[in-house]
Parts: C-alpha cells; sequence; structure tokens
C-alpha cells in the first residue's frame, strides 16, 4: 500500500469564483507587463521597467488568502500588485509614463508605485530596503491589536542586505 502523503489526505476545494479570480487577474496582470515592457522598448517609458512577467500567481494567490486590511510591500517589479488588489490599470501606467495622474502623482515611476487606498505600501528601488519597512509595518498592526498581516515579497537577492 502506498504511503499517503499530505496531498492525498486532503484535497482542498476552491470555487469557481476563485478560479476566476486568480485567472483575470493573473491574465490582467501579464498582459499589463507586456505592453509595459513594449512601451519601454519604444522608449515610451523612461528611466527603468523591471517586469513582473511569470511571477503573476505569487501575487494572485496571496491576495486571496489575504484580507483588504493586510498590509503589501515589495522591491521595485512592483506594478503586478496593485493591479491585483484592484488598483486602477489607468493610473498605473500613468505613473510609468509619469504623468500627475498616477498612483503618486508620476514621481515614482515604475519602481516606486503606491496606493495607501489599497494598503499597497509600495515598490523600492533599493534591494532589500523593504524587508525592514515590512517587518515595521507588521509590528505596527501587533501594536495596534489588529489581526492583520504584513506581507513582503523579496527575492533572494534581497535575502542578505543587511538589515
Amino acid at each position: 500500500m502506498a504511503k499517503k502523503t499530505a496531498a492525498t489526505k486532503s484535497k482542498v476545494k476552491y470555487s469557481k469564483e476563485t478560479y476566476t479570480f486568480w485567472y483575470e487577474s493573473m491574465l490582467l496582470m501579464r498582459r499589463f507587463e507586456e505592453k509595459a515592457g513594449q512601451l519601454y522598448g519604444q522608449q515610451k517609458i523612461r528611466g527603468f521597467c523591471h517586469l513582473y512577467i511569470g511571477q503573476e500567481a505569487c501575487a494572485s494567490g496571496a491576495i486571496s488568502a489575504l484580507t483588504p486590511d493586510d498590509k503589501w510591500i515589495t522591491a521595485y517589479r512592483c506594478h503586478a500588485h496593485p493591479l491585483g488588489l484592484g488598483t486602477d490599470p489607468g493610473a498605473v501606467m500613468a505613473e510609468l509614463y509619469g504623468k500627475a495622474t498616477g498612483t503618486t502623482k508620476g514621481k515614482g515611476g515604475s519602481m516606486h508605485i503606491f496606493d495607501k487606498e489599497k494598503n499597497f505600501m509600495g515598490g523600492h528601488g533599493i534591494v532589500g530596503a523593504q524587508i525592514p519597512m515590512g517587518l515595521g509595518m507588521g509590528f505596527a498592526e501587533k501594536y495596534k491589536g489588529t489581526k492583520n498581516l504584513a506581507i513582503c515579497y523579496m527575492g533572494d537577492g534581497a535575502v542578505r542586505q543587511g538589515a
């Protein structure tokens, strides 16, 4: 008899709505990033433009697992997170173009998207800088006595950055 693993003991069932949310949010993120990459190649988006292509499931899955009151922070691959959280794609694209209608009035560009209304505390251009800030956000929620979480995205290069 085969040994039972955690995967065979219990199968989690997700609703059609959850699968639809994942698909639609990942598709929005991917298409947005593809267009941003195209526009960057045409030099219509200035500065840097770091894409989130291939990582959409990370943001989409986490968004469906957390609550709207939880806090989010990441580094400079930060276009997809606010899109998944419900930020207007036009406002994110306007930010990439440096327009006043952008999420930070066009001053942050690709690496510094921010949306306080969605509890997205931003992308940060310094590798690893989001880690101590994310920790501070988590401690702030603890001190306030909430049950809110802070999720901090980082890559392997950010793990050893000091703080």
